[in-house]
Formats: structure tokens, sequence, C-alpha cells
């Protein structure tokens, strides 16, 4: 967020966290995109505030988070404190959470491989409506489709994310009798070590897919510790999750810090992966 919008989001959480009874007394910018995490002090509270066009996307969270909390799945809980839903302030979407103290160590591959299979075994215990990946791969092939939306785009490149995003969607979506619930991102930075063990957050991104597709956002040592994976399907995933973060990237809105490096980066990323499914 911008500076101006900043402020009006540490303001907006802290005033609803005070408003619930809890005690603030100092706000911690914790992570700050397009939405923003704060850790509130002396309450100990984590409060992610959203622009209000993300309130869908804020309360499907809470409520998977909910869901998941109740089978005592790996995840970041909500606070206890209050009700657990998401409060509307000043055009934000604003949701309470447990804070955990990270734990400096590096989570080992196949911890994250143990953690990511009782995160799926969760997911399959809870009926939930979540859109399938492909849903999420139409949006991105949309942003980089439409000129107005991705001016800066290369020509030669605009046509490399098209055929990849819309080509390898078809073939993964093809066989779907293994799709389930899944988390959507679980990469290294929304997996936090903490005293309790290892939890996922960021559950705004839970949909529909084949295990693999998860499996393609972590570290690539980590699949070899998690039984059953297709290894050849994870590398089409990864090609396909690399083809949407440069689709994101090449946003005109985009906001993502050091975007210019991020963009070149991406389609490096997106060539690699295809040459390794034998498909550049």
């Amino acid at each position: 967020m911008e500076p101006l919008e900043l402020r009006r989001a540490v303001e907006a959480g802290r005033a609803t966290a005070s408003e619930l009874g809890l005690q603030v007394d100092d706000v911690v910018v914790i992570h700050n995109s397009d939405r923003v995490a704060l850790r509130l002090v002396p309450c100990d509270v984590l409060v992610r505030v959203a622009p209000s066009g993300h309130l869908a996307d804020s309360e499907f969270e809470v409520e998977v988070a909910r869901r998941l909390t109740d089978i005592d799945a790996p995840v970041a809980e909500l606070d206890p404190r209050v009700e657990p839903r998401v409060h509307v302030r000043d055009d934000f979407a604003i949701s309470l959470w447990t804070y955990y103290e990270p734990v400096g160590t590096e989570i080992a591959p196949a911890d994250y491989a143990d953690v990511l299979l009782r995160q799926h075994a969760a997911l399959r215990r809870i009926d939930l409506d979540a859109p399938h990946f492909t849903d999420r791969v139409a949006v991105a092939q949309g942003e980089v489709s439409d000129r107005e939306k991705s001016p800066e785009l290369p020509d030669s490149d605009r046509e490399l994310l098209i055929d990849t995003l819309g080509g390898l969607s078809a073939t993964i979506s093809a066989e779907k009798a293994g799709d389930q619930l899944l988390h959507g991102e679980p990469h290294p930075g929304n997996l936090l070590n903490t005293r309790r063990g290892p939890l996922f957050i960021d559950l705004a991104t839970c949909c529909r897919g084949p295990i693999e597709f998860d499996l393609a956002l972590t570290p690539e040592e980590v699949a070899k510790h998690y039984a059953g994976a297709d290894h050849d399907l994870i590398h089409r995933c990864r090609a396909l999750n690399w083809a949407m973060f440069s689709a994101w990237r090449w946003r005109r809105d985009d906001q993502m810090p050091d975007r210019g490096h991020l963009r070149v980066e991406g389609l490096d990323r997106v060539r690699a992966a295809l040459d390794r499914c034998g498909l550049g």
C-alpha cells in the first residue's frame, strides 16, 4: 500500500481491535503489499487489513480457517478473544488472528512434506465451495490477453504466457479424478515455523485441483518426501504457476515491490520450467 493508504489501514486495524476490547499501545507492520499484516501489542494479535474490494476473499479466508481449526489442521488460528468474522471499517476488510512468534530454524523438506500431507488430509474432511485452480488461471490469462491491463508486456512474451496458461491449464485439468481442496499457495512464505510446529497462513487462495498444484509451489526437495506425488505433473504445474506469477507482475496495477526485476525473473522461470517439461 502507498504511505497514505497504509496509515489509514493501520489506524483502521488499531481502532477495530480497541473497540473489541483488546489493548493496543503500538502497531508493527509485519507485511505490506496489496493488503497488510499488523502486529498489535501488548494484546499480541495479528490483524490482516485489506481494501474493501477484497471483502469476499477475507470472508472466505476466515471461513476456511474456522473450519480447519475445528479439526485441528496445521493452520494459524483466528484470535479466540473475538468473534470469528471480518470487520469493515473505513473501506477496509479487517480480520484478527493469533500472533505466533516465529522460530528461527528452517523447516526441513521432510517436515514440510509432512505438514502439507496433514493439511491436504484436513482439507479432504471439510465441505467447502471453492473455485477450481483453472478459474484462477483464466483470470491470469485475461490479464495478459488484454493489452490495456498489461500494456508494457512485449508481444512475444504475451504470446508465451497466453499459450502456457491456456495449454497447461487444459492438460492438467483434463483428468479431475484426483482433484481435492488445496491450500492454493503453500510456498515457504505462507508456512510459519512456530513453537506449535509449522502452520499454514494465507488461506484465501484455497482452491480445487490435484495435490501436485500445491507441491509445485514448495521447494523442490519437498516433493521427494510426499508419498504418491506425480513428479512429471509437478513440473507442469510449476511451469503453470510461474506463468501465473508472471501474469500478475505485468499487470498495469501490480504493486509488488521490485516489480521490474520480478517481471524478468518470472519469464525466465517460465522458460526454464517449460524446458524441464520438454515443452520449451
